[in-house]
């Protein structure tokens, strides 16, 4: 590899190039827009199980031996499946790896899949935790599924999560706030407890009006009920710079029952003036736990981490569209606009 910096995340041409040396490989060709400027989408395989309860193998056991002990049946996803919220599911994913000793990996959800409240974790052999992978593995890649809100309608292919590579262990560039938008009018939507099926391949094809209750505040309040989740939208403009890559990571919880940003990637050039997005928002995913909570306009929600690439990737996020890019309060790419 040709990187200028020792230790950091790869960018898109990186990738690229583990993909030509054969250390990411895939059941069936790789999609010419499955590169992201600096993460990888994965894609579902032909194989899903509806377990009992989600596990980690840990050391020195495969995914395939420990699915043995918890699996209900099989689903074929060649010929598309719904999974239903309540259930977990362990799915294949058509990537494989087979990392060089100094790169690791990290999986985590795509927007998409967070603003739907489908909860899902990368698993791999031999693991004792999940979406890290470590540095030089070997091995396929599996995915736990746990859709909250809504079933879901998925077949081989569907991508539902992203893999962040990085060489040794990058520094902490900085570590910033992000608080909430509850400004007067509507703040935020609400899913709908007893919606009907999304399905995860089709853009703009549903009425959001179907799934999703808008909620509007005129004091800088919203009151979080427990159990419930809610699409809300940062306070200040986000950017992340060309050189550098981003991850929402939720707050201590002491300061507050709720979990933040299922989804937690931010790639270079979002919201920046060089990709001519200049005033993005952070959509965030919200649910709250045992207790109401009641959440003020501006209130911190989460972090931001920022780390550094290895080099600058040869495309930045939103070249090309995107859904996102210039968002402000805004539902997943699978719905038409609120009107």
């Amino acid at each position: 590899m040709t990187d200028a910096h020792s230790a950091g995340i790869l960018p898109c041409q990186s990738i690229d190039e583990l993909i030509a040396r054969e250390a990411i490989t895939s059941q069936t060709p790789f999609d010419i827009d499955q590169v992201q400027p600096a993460s990888l989408d994965l894609r579902l395989g032909a194989r899903c199980w509806r377990v009992r309860a989600s596990f980690l193998p840990g050391r020195h056991r495969r995914v395939l031996e420990r699915l043995s002990d918890v699996a209900m049946h099989e689903l074929d996803l060649t010929q598309g499946a719904v999974l239903e919220k309540g259930c977990v599911y362990i799915a294949e994913i058509q990537e494989r790896l087979a990392l060089p000793h100094n790169i690791a990996a990290r999986g985590n959800p795509k927007s998409s899949t967070g603003r739907v409240d489908v909860f899902v974790r990368l698993l791999t052999d031999n693991s004792r935790a999940f979406d890290d992978v470590e540095a030089g593995y070997d091995g396929p890649l599996f995915i736990e599924i746990a859709p909250q809100t809504f079933s879901v309608l998925v077949r081989a292919g569907t991508r539902l999560n992203q893999l962040r590579l990085k060489r040794g262990e990058p520094a902490k560039l900085s570590i910033r706030s992000v608080g909430v938008d509850l400004s007067p009018g509507v703040v935020g939507f609400r899913g709908r407890r007893h919606a009907g099926v999304i399905d995860l391949d089709r853009e703009d094809g549903h009425d959001p009006r179907d799934f999703w209750e808008p909620l509007e505040t005129r004091h800088g309040e919203l009151l979080l009920d427990p159990g419930e989740f809610y699409i809300l939208a940062s306070k200040d403009d986000i950017e992340i710079p060309a050189l550098e890559a981003a991850e929402m990571t939720p707050i201590d919880p002491s300061v507050g029952e709720f979990r933040v940003h299922y989804a937690g990637f931010f790639d270079p050039g979002f919201g920046t003036e060089e990709a001519g997005a200049v005033g993005s928002k952070g959509v965030l995913e919200v649910r709250s736990h045992e207790t109401p909570f009641l959440l003020e306009d501006g209130q911190t929600v989460a972090r931001l981490v920022y780390e550094p690439l290895t080099a600058r990737p040869v495309r930045l996020y939103g070249e090309g569209g995107s859904h996102y890019q210039r968002q402000g309060l805004k539902l997943s790419k699978h719905f038409k606009a609120w009107r």
